[in-house]
């Protein structure tokens, strides 16, 4: 997720419990070559985190060995390509959804990766777009990825042009799993291990489950995935404060907890008027009087978070 499965998140999440694997957000693949892998927000892992796919935006005319070969020196162990993403950012370089659906572009783009990168490489995917012929269009291109040697697929069962409108369709993933002998990851409006266990028709043909902005509202939802738990929501809105700072300059930092406060105000009864307030703050020190403020209240908290209108 672009600007939130950052460094300080990661960090967040892998202290709570953390989890089977973890995404970074997705990368312009570009911009990877002139990054500190050590130093950078958006490449940088520590131990703690585990097991790490790194997500690129990756277009034809990306230089793909120097970009392989980068990711190799920062240590990654697994690369994803997404091919879901419909911003105008990734198909201005033919990224994304445009490479999903060029079929002679991906077949070129995914087997070349590939041949240079010999650990684990899965794909993003959603539907494609909405039309007649939409389900031999999808199909052609899981035999594509299939044959070009991807090791898992990640489906989000909506269509390009819906973004996170309307519903995601879970009753599609044992027919997207029919067409393919790739492991399906499955994404897409799931808050909890209460989604797959009340369909289990539709999520008994998946591989493993994969969580992205519930997780930004409730980040010991791994964690707490067996049985449930007590938490601080005080101390993990402070920790992630303090973990922002440490990654960031200032104004991004700030910028960053404002996103991440979104979503986190979600636990809350009145949580917009908590967002809301934070999202006027104009500094560091200003969002944490305002956030400490709110906590002091004893704020009401839900028993199950909404991510409507997220």
């Amino acid at each position: 997720m672009v600007g939130y499965t950052h460094s300080a998140f990661r960090r967040l999440v892998a202290e709570l419990g953390g989890c089977g694997a973890v995404w970074t957000e997705m990368l312009a693949a570009r911009q990877i070559l002139s990054e500190n892998s050590r130093k950078s927000p958006w490449l940088r892992r520590r131990p703690e985190e585990g097991f790490m796919v790194y997500q690129l935006m990756l277009g034809p005319g990306d230089p793909l060995e120097r970009i392989v070969d980068r990711l190799g020196e920062a240590g990654a162990e697994a690369l994803d390509l997404n091919l879901a993403c419909g911003s105008r950012a990734a198909r201005a370089c033919s990224a994304g959804s445009a490479l999903f659906e060029d079929l002679d572009a991906l077949r070129t783009v995914f087997r070349r990766v590939r041949r240079l990168w010999p650990h684990v490489l899965t794909a993003k995917i959603r539907l494609g777009r909405e039309r007649p012929e939409w389900r031999l269009r999808f199909a052609e291109r899981l035999r594509v990825l299939e044959e070009a040697g991807a090791d898992a697929v990640v489906l989000h069962p909506r269509f390009f042009e819906e973004r996170f409108k309307r519903r995601a369709r879970h009753e599609l993933f044992p027919w997207a799993a029919s067409l393919t002998r790739l492991p399906l990851i499955a994404n897409g409006d799931l808050s909890g291990p209460d989604t797959a266990q009340a369909q289990t028709e539709h999520f008994a043909s998946v591989s493993a489950v994969m969580l992205g902005r519930m997780a930004l509202v409730r980040p010991w939802i791994f964690a707490h995935w067996d049985k449930a738990g007590s938490v601080d929501l005080a101390a993990i809105w402070s920790r992630m404060c303090h973990y922002l700072t440490e990654d960031f300059e200032p104004a991004l930092a700030l910028r960053r907890l404002q996103m991440f406060t979104r979503y986190f105000a979600a636990n809350f009864k009145f949580g917009h008027q908590f967002n809301g307030d934070l999202a006027r703050a104009t500094s560091l020190e200003d969002i944490q009087r305002r956030a400490a403020s709110f906590f002091s209240r004893g704020p009401t908290t839900v028993p199950q978070p909404t991510l409507a209108g997220l």
